[in-house]
C-alpha cells in the first residue's frame, strides 16, 4: 500500500466521523430550536386565550348581552396584529372573526378534519390555510353560559418562525461545512507534516541500505519526526563509521596475518635450504616460526572469541580462584618482554589472597591484553605500573603506563569492535571488545582514563567471592 494512502484514509475516516457528529449535533440543535420557537408560539396563544377567558368570565357577571360582548371581544381582538381569533357556534360554524372574514371552517383551514377532530379545550394543532400558510391553533372552550359561542380558536402564523428556523438551519449547515472544510485542510496539512518527512526518510533509508553512507536527512520539524531523523542520521553515521572501521580492520588483519605468514614462509624456505650443520640458522628460524605461529594463534583466538560474543555463544567456566595468582603469572611473562624493549614493568605486590568466582583463563586473558597494550603503546624508558588492592566487596587492579595515551575523542570508542586508536601499532582492534565482555560477564567494571602523550590508566574491578555465587 502506498504511503499517501495514509492521508487519504485519515481524511476519509475523519470526514466520516466529523460528518456523523455534526449531523447528530445539527439534528439535536434543529429539534431544540423548533421546540423552543413552537413553545413560544404556544405560550403566546395560551396567554391571549387565558386573558380573553378571564374577560368573558368577568362580563358574564356584569353584562346581560353576553353574546354581543363576546362578539365584540372577538372582532376587536387586542392581539389581532399577531394572531386571529375565530368564534365558533355549537355547530362548529364560524360566527365571528377578528379579521372580519366569515367563512366555513372547512374552507378556512386546509386540514380541517385534522383540526376539528380534537376541538377539546386547551388543544394545540398545526396545519395550513388554503393559501398554504403554516399556522398553529389553540382551542379554548367558552365555559360561560351563552346561546351563540361554544369556543374560540386562536390562530397564529408559523411562517416567520419557520423562516427563522430555516435560516438557522442554513447557517448551521454552512458552519458545519466550513468546519469540515477547515478540519480536512488542517488535518491534511497535519498528516502531510508527518507523511512527507516519512517519505523522505524512506528514500534516505533505501539509499543507506543500498550502500550510500553519505546521504543524510534534512531535519525540518520540531516534534518526534526530528528525533527519528536524528536517530536515522546517527545510525547512518555509526554505519558509516562501522564500515570504515571494518574496512580498516580487514586491511589491518590482512596485514597482521601476512606479516607472520611471510616470516614463517621465509624462514621455512631458509631452513629447507640450510644444512643440518648450520644449527644457529636453524635455531633462529625455529624461534621466529614459533613466535609468529603464536601470534597467529592469538589472533585466531581473538577472532573466535569475538565471533562467539557476536553470536551470543561466549560462555565462561567459573570456579573459585585466586585472582592475584593469575595477575602475578601475567606480570612474570611480560617482565622479560618489557626489559627486552627497554621499558619498566613494576608490580606492587599484595599480601592478600582475594578469591573471586570466575574463569581463570579468561581473567588471565584480560590481564595479558591490557598489559600487552600498555607495553605496546609505550616508548623506551616508559614505565608500566600495576597496583592491586581489595576494597570492601571488590578487588581492583589498576594498570597505568606513561606511553602515548589516547585522544579524548577516541577514548569512548576503544572497546568498540574493530576500533584502533593508533594504526601504527600491531593489533586487530577487537582485543578490548573481548576484554570488556569478559569483565562484564564477571559482573565487574572496566574503566579507561587517558591523556594524550601522557599515558593511560585502566581500572578493573571484580566482585569478591560469596557463598551464594556457586
Amino acid at each position: 500500500m502506498k504511503i499517501k494512502s495514509i492521508t487519504h484514509r485519515w481524511v476519509l475516516n475523519t470526514f466520516g466521523v466529523i460528518t456523523l457528529v455534526l449531523v447528530i449535533i445539527n439534528i439535536i440543535f434543529i429539534v431544540h430550536i423548533k421546540r423552543y420557537y413552537y413553545n413560544y408560539a404556544e405560550q403566546t396563544l395560551a396567554l391571549s386565550a387565558a386573558s380573553n377567558a378571564h374577560t368573558i368570565q368577568s362580563m358574564s357577571n356584569t353584562s346581560r348581552g353576553l353574546n354581543l360582548e363576546i362578539r365584540n371581544l372577538i372582532e376587536n381582538f387586542s392581539n389581532s396584529d399577531k394572531m386571529v381569533a375565530i368564534g365558533l357556534n355549537f355547530y362548529g360554524d364560524v360566527v365571528a372573526s377578528s379579521d372580519g372574514i366569515l367563512t366555513n371552517y372547512s374552507d378556512y383551514f386546509y386540514n380541517y378534519n385534522n383540526i376539528t377532530s380534537s376541538l377539546s379545550d386547551d388543544t394545540y394543532n398545526t396545519g395550513y390555510l388554503n393559501n398554504g400558510e403554516h399556522i398553529m391553533t389553540y382551542t379554548k372552550n367558552i365555559s360561560t353560559t351563552n346561546s351563540e359561542f361554544s369556543s374560540i380558536i386562536y390562530v397564529v402564523s408559523l411562517n416567520e418562525i419557520d423562516s427563522l428556523i430555516t435560516n438557522l438551519i442554513i447557517i448551521l449547515i454552512l458552519i458545519s461545512l466550513l468546519a469540515i472544510f477547515f478540519v480536512i485542510i488542517s488535518g491534511t496539512f497535519f498528516v502531510n507534516s508527518f507523511v512527507m518527512p516519512v517519505r523522505e526518510i524512506s528514500k534516505v533509508v533505501k539509499k543507506i541500505a543500498n550502500g550510500n553512507m553519505k546521504v543524510r536527512i534534512n531535519k525540518k520539524s520540531n516534534h518526534e519526526i526530528e528525533e527519528l531523523c536524528s536517530a536515522i542520521n546517527y545510525m547512518a553515521d555509526e554505519l558509516s563509521n562501522s564500515e570504515h572501521i571494518k574496512n580498516e580492520f580487514i586491511s589491518s588483519v590482512s596485514h597482521e596475518l601476512r606479516t607472520p605468514l611471510t616470516a614463517i614462509k621465509g624462514w621455512s624456505e631458509t631452513i629447507l635450504n640450510t644444512t643440518y650443520n648450520d644449527k644457529e640458522t636453524l635455531s633462529k628460524g625455529m624461534v621466529v616460526i614459533s613466535k609468529e605461529t603464536a601470534r597467529l594463534s592469538d589472533m585466531v583466538e581473538d577472532l573466535l572469541d569475538f565471533s562467539k560474543i557476536q553470536n551470543g555463544q561466549f560462555h565462561l567456566t567459573k570456579n573459585k580462584m585466586d585472582i592475584f595468582a593469575e595477575l602475578e603469572e601475567t606480570i612474570l611473562i611480560y617482565t622479560d618482554i618489557a626489559v627486552r624493549e627497554g621499558k619498566k614493568l613494576i608490580y606492587n605486590e599484595q599480601s592478600a589472597v582475594p578469591v573471586i568466582y570466575g574463569d581463570k583463563n579468561r581473567i588471565r586473558q584480560v590481564f595479558i591484553n591490557i598489559i600487552d597494550n600498555a607495553i605496546k603503546y609505550s616508548d623506551q624508558d616508559d614505565t608500566i605500573t600495576v597496583d592491586a588492592f581489595v576494597d570492601e566487596d571488590y578487588v581492583t587492579i589498576i594498570i597505568k603506563d606513561t606511553g602515548c595515551g589516547i585522544a579524548k575523542e577516541d577514548l569512548q570508542n576503544i572497546t568498540k569492535k574493530f576500533f584502533k586508536a593508533n594504526n601504527t601499532k600491531k593489533g586487530s582492534g577487537i582485543g578490548l571488545s573481548v576484554v570488556e565482555e569478559i569483565v562484564k560477564q564477571h559482573d565487574g567494571s572496566l574503566k579507561f582514563n587517558s591523556v594524550e602523550n601522557e599515558g593511560t590508566e585502566v581500572t578493573i574491578s571484580l566482585p569478591l567471592y560469596k557463598e551464594n555465587d556457586l
